[in-house]
């Protein structure tokens, strides 16, 4: 722990409380404990109400006789370790014998030391010191692991809301006409950078696209949602949105990574063509979307570096043909990178590829078959990354 942290922390002075039924044992301890600043000295001599004043005090140490009228002092042990308030208190007994039996069965019942009294002053400081900075510790570490307790639920909170934020950003399936979509975006518990949308640019083209920034939490998703927006709003200055590689150019010069709190993102973008039946793509350090036709799948990916990593980048873009009842997955890695619970190795992406081939069913059906799977594969619910994945189905 640092020394700030430390000192945001209680700070507790050491308090001692002595419980025992002769004043004049209380007088003489007191005597001992005359001119320690950093001591405060407390005395009850009533047994009876011992554990109430102790409660009330809230000690960092405890002296306590094991010869009292109205309660055994063994008996004294095991009230003050029952008590939920006093059960890590340091308790010191003290006795007039030095006898091993006695000090073995008060060690038995949670006391902390053994003393016979009147014992050395020297010795009874550097006893008092020692247990009451032992407990002053525990006190704090509980403290500080309460606060990052607290700390923790709270971020999950922030979490929980910014995922809800990205959800309510995402588009509505599409149900009907040429293009008919849906998607599944399942965000793992520290929240990543997925974020992905499509829409009409005009009567004749559609624009799809999926980003993933890198690292998890807030940030990563505030600037997930910054891209998205300009994509869906197309105010890129002096950008043409039906060409894919002039998109991915326009938002690495506007998103560069030393602006962004050294966060980049990847991303795949298509633009589809209902007149010519085809989809211009471009992607940067994004996974291959895949075209499923008839079983087959073909990967579409061009060449060009993480979106935002070097300024002035060249991105090339490359053109597919479409027929009737093709399907189209565009997804981030965290679809498919998980490690396997039955061997610890990683699914390999040509094994994913194989699974996606053999879908078949409904729109939408196909995606859950893969959350279904890559849970079993993990032996998890949760995953580690986003679960992005979009499907697209052309008439």
């Amino acid at each position: 722990m640092t020394e700030a942290n430390e000192n945001l922390l209680t700070q507790h002075k050491i308090t001692v409380l002595l419980i025992d039924d002769q004043p004049m044992v209380g007088e003489a301890v007191r005597r001992m404990l005359e001119g320690e600043e950093d001591i405060d000295f407390h005395f009850t001599s009533d047994p009876g109400g011992a554990i109430a004043e102790a409660e009330r005090l809230g000690p960092t140490v405890i002296l306590q006789d094991l010869v009292m009228p109205e309660i055994d002092g063994m008996t004294m042990v095991r009230f003050m370790r029952a008590n939920q308030k006093l059960k890590d208190v340091p308790l010191i007994v003290l006795s007039t014998k030095e006898e091993p039996a006695t000090k073995a069965e008060a060690f038995g019942l949670g006391a902390n030391d053994y003393l016979v009294k009147l014992p050395d002053r020297i010795e009874l400081l550097a006893r008092i010191r020692y247990h009451s900075r032992g407990y002053i510790n525990l006190l704090q570490r509980n403290e500080a692991y309460e606060a990052l307790l607290e700390s923790r639920d709270a971020m999950r909170r922030e979490l929980a809301v910014a995922a809800d934020y990205v959800t309510s950003l995402l588009p509505s399936p599409l149900s009907d006409g040429d293009i008919r979509a849906d998607w599944r975006f399942i965000p793992s518990a520290s929240l990543g950078g997925d974020s992905f949308g499509y829409h009409w640019l005009d009567d004749d083209h559609f624009a799809m696209y999926l980003l993933d920034v890198c690292d998890h939490g807030v940030g990563s998703a505030l600037l997930s949602v910054t891209a998205m927006n300009v994509l869906r709003s197309q105010t890129l200055p002096e950008t043409d949105f039906l060409k894919p590689e002039k998109v991915l150019e326009a938002l690495n010069d506007s998103f560069q990574m030393d602006k962004q709190n050294n966060l980049y993102f990847t991303m795949w973008y298509g633009v589809y063509s209902r007149s010519s039946k085809s989809i211009t793509y471009s992607s940067g350090g994004h996974p291959p979307a895949l075209l499923i036709r008839n079983g087959e799948a073909s990967q579409l990916r061009t060449s060009g570096m993480i979106i935002g990593g070097m300024p002035d980048m060249t991105y090339t873009s490359d053109t597919v043909q479409v027929e009737g009842g093709d399907r189209l997955y565009v997804f981030s890695d965290g679809v498919y990178e998980l490690k396997k619970v039955s061997d610890g190795k990683m699914w390999a992406f040509d094994e994913f590829v194989g699974f996606m081939s053999k879908t078949s069913g409904e729109l939408g059906v196909p995606v859950d078959s893969l959350v279904e799977h890559a849970r079993r594969l993990q032996g998890a619910e949760a995953f580690d990354d986003d679960f992005s994945m979009i499907e697209f189905e052309f008439a």
